[in-house]
């Protein structure tokens, strides 16, 4: 296959053909083995049930991934850290068993006016707090880490999917819920990687509490026998009975009232990314907007959009009030109900002042670790809503994974020349993802150094067939050969300008040292741009600061520095004056003399740049070629269409002879 040998780098930055086997090797890595197969929902399925149970899967897909950090071919740390962080729990609710044992020491200490025992125990208590707090901080500190490099992990499997061969820009072709990827990628997989460590640490920390706990609330407290009319009732481990069903009220009216909130929270953060991209894209059009003049449109986008934001959020406002009113009533009531209750044993003296403030302190904890779920239904539902987001991109990535592993769509094949052609389009079909055709069966061979201009009326699919050419465009049936090892550069009609300086622009994709600065001067001169070789160091918003045309003109100042075998121009002098343009394609032809030119283009000055062109027809059922003809005369063999028109002996619609064709006359 020629992906490999081709090298095809794209000018405007873009990788055709996935051949960055690096990011490759990464995502394989990560996601061993294919991708997972999605579960048919059952028809019989109300749409409530059928949309439950696709968000129950897409919980489950993000675990698939996730998960795996854990295993082979994870991270060599997260065993060491995950260990490390359970033993630290369970240090920790030693220490705070040894502070409760100190309360219950302290006060009966206090109430025998043991002046001693006071001042030792009080000794003793530094120790204990000092131990407790380095205890915490080295907790919160491996959490943190076991966070931020599982973060890490899945963010870099994740980007190394969405950029292997193309799919980023493939995805803006298919249906699917995978808007505004960046945002799931950065907020949303940060929040989906971040709570679950909270959760299972707090989990197994409430776990541990409460257990220990029990055990001092059912050997202090022990049995409380109640006179009831005539008769005497005995409850055993009365504060353990309290304090479980104190936990099962509170838990309950916190699960009913917020059993909206993780639906709340999904629609709340989608309508966050929304605006962030619809303030992103008003950025990014500044230009077109101002000179327009569609400031108000756009305001009232603006506001329709952050409308939105505002209803979503007094929604979630609404749950966070009712479960504040219920956890921080909860939180005044716990520490008061075991005084209440021990209250009669100390009056009658069967309990000591230290037993009822260490049930006291026992049964406050218990209650922090039963109503673990009322302070943390919040963020809950927040990393459901988030996980799935992030599942829901993770899914439009397996079936373009799976459409490129699968025979039942499609796919343009790549591979590489037998003869001298430099490229050649063997039964070259270009349809949609969902099989709609776009471009019909096309044969076209192209030789080294020839300049083919592909033209047509607008919605033919002439840039379509371009970006299947380059590889951008996955889906349709035969094959695009290229010679072996040769590079593919592809300028568009907007072209790529990253952020830094001017230097790395002009140098891009490749390393702004990659040239000297003379270099990089030269070529600015010979595309006119030579008054900016004074800000070459210069970091500035250079995307927004150029003009169109002097985009159009860095990019051919990029052509020259990386000199490739063969480039494909999308529309990329449309921003330029009919003499630039002219300028420009001379420039090329003259620089580099051999290279091979495939272009898109309306204006029919271009001809006299070309050596051959080729037309499309929009048809029904796809566009078809319908001439092939030559600009310049060239010692080449027929092609396909040109041998059947030829047998057909039809007027001369195909092949021409060079007398009747357009000459080039001094570049023009």
């Amino acid at each position: 296959m020629a992906d490999a040998k081709l090298n095809p780098t794209s000018v405007d930055g873009t990788e055709p053909h996935g051949a960055d086997k690096t990011r490759q090797e990464t995502a394989s890595a990560v996601e061993v083995g294919p991708p997972p197969n999605v579960t048919e929902s059952d028809p019989e399925l109300t749409p409530e049930e059928a949309e439950q149970a696709r968000k129950r899967y897409l919980l489950k897909r993000f675990w698939i991934s996730a998960r795996r950090y854990w295993g082979r071919g994870g991270d060599r740390f997260a065993w060491p850290c995950s260990i490390g962080l359970l033993a630290m729990i369970c240090m920790n609710v030693g220490f705070q068993y040894g502070i409760n044992r100190w309360n219950r020491g302290i006060f009966d200490a206090i109430e025998r006016h043991d002046a001693g025992t006071v001042y030792y125990l009080s000794g003793v208590f530094v120790p204990l707090v000092l131990g407790s707090v380095i205890l915490v901080t080295a907790q919160v500190y491996v959490r943190m880490m076991i966070q931020r490099r599982w973060r890490s992990w899945l963010a870099t499997a994740v980007i190394a999917r969405w950029l292997a061969n193309g799919r980023y820009y493939q995805l803006n072709l298919i249906g699917g819920d995978h808007k505004n990827p960046e945002a799931r990628i950065s907020e949303d997989l940060r929040i989906a990687t971040e709570s679950p460590v909270d959760f299972i640490a707090g989990v197994i920390a409430a776990f541990l509490s409460a257990s220990t706990f029990i055990v001092v609330l059912w050997t202090i407290g022990g049995a409380l026998t109640l006179p009831i009319g005539g008769w005497t009732v005995t409850i055993p481990g009365f504060l353990v009975v309290t304090a479980v069903l104190y936990a099962v009220i509170t838990s309950s009216v916190i699960a009913v009232i917020g059993r909206h909130f993780v639906q709340v929270s999904e629609v709340k953060n989608q309508v966050e990314a929304e605006f962030r991209y619809t303030l992103t894209h008003v950025r990014e059009n500044g230009e077109s907007i101002a000179l327009l003049g569609g400031e108000e449109e756009e305001r009232n986008d603006l506001d329709k959009t952050f409308g939105n934001v505002l209803k979503q959020w007094a929604l979630l406002a609404r749950q966070h009030m009712r479960t504040t009113f219920v956890s921080h009533g909860s939180m005044l009531i716990a520490p008061v109900v075991p005084v209440l209750l021990c209250a009669p044993k100390f009056l009658e003296g069967s309990m000591t002042l230290g037993e009822v403030m260490q049930a006291a302190s026992a049964f406050a904890i218990v209650q922090t670790a039963f109503g673990w779920l009322v302070d943390n239904y919040p963020r809950l539902a927040d990393w459901n809503a988030c996980a799935r987001r992030v599942a829901s991109l993770m899914m439009s990535l397996d079936g373009l994974e799976r459409a490129e592993q699968s025979d039942s769509l499609g796919r343009i094949k790549h591979g590489e020349t037998e003869d001298e052609a430099m490229l050649s389009l063997n039964d070259l079909a270009v349809s949609l993802d969902d099989g709609t055709a776009v471009v019909t069966e096309t044969r076209v061979e192209i030789e080294p150094g020839e300049r083919v201009l592909v033209a047509g009326e607008s919605g033919s699919g002439k840039s379509t067939l371009v970006r299947a050419i380059s590889g951008l465009w996955p889906w349709g049936g035969g094959s695009v050969d290229f010679h072996a090892d040769r590079r593919l550069f592809m300028l568009p009609q907007r072209p790529y300008i990253p952020s830094g300086t001017l230097r790395r622009a002009v140098a891009y994709p490749n390393a702004a040292d990659g040239w000297t600065l003379d270099e990089i001067k030269a070529a600015l001169e010979k595309v006119g741009l030579e008054y900016l070789n004074d800000k070459l160091e210069e970091e500035a918003p250079w995307d927004q600061t150029l003009s169109g045309g002097e985009k159009q003109r860095l990019a051919f100042a990029r052509l020259l520095l990386h000199q490739p075998d063969i480039i494909v121009l999308d529309e990329a002098t449309s921003a330029l004056d009919e003499k630039s343009q002219d300028k420009m394609m001379q420039m090329v032809i003259d620089e580099l003399p051999e290279v091979t030119i495939i272009s898109v283009a309306h204006r029919a000055e271009l001809e006299a740049f070309h050596s051959r062109k080729i037309t499309l027809e929009r048809r029904r059922g796809g566009a078809k070629l319908v001439s092939d003809i030559d600009l310049i005369k060239r010692k080449r063999k027929p092609n396909l269409l040109s041998r059947v028109l030829e047998n057909r002996r039809s007027p001369p619609t195909g092949s021409t002879s060079a007398s009747n064709a357009p000459q080039p006359q001094n570049g023009k």
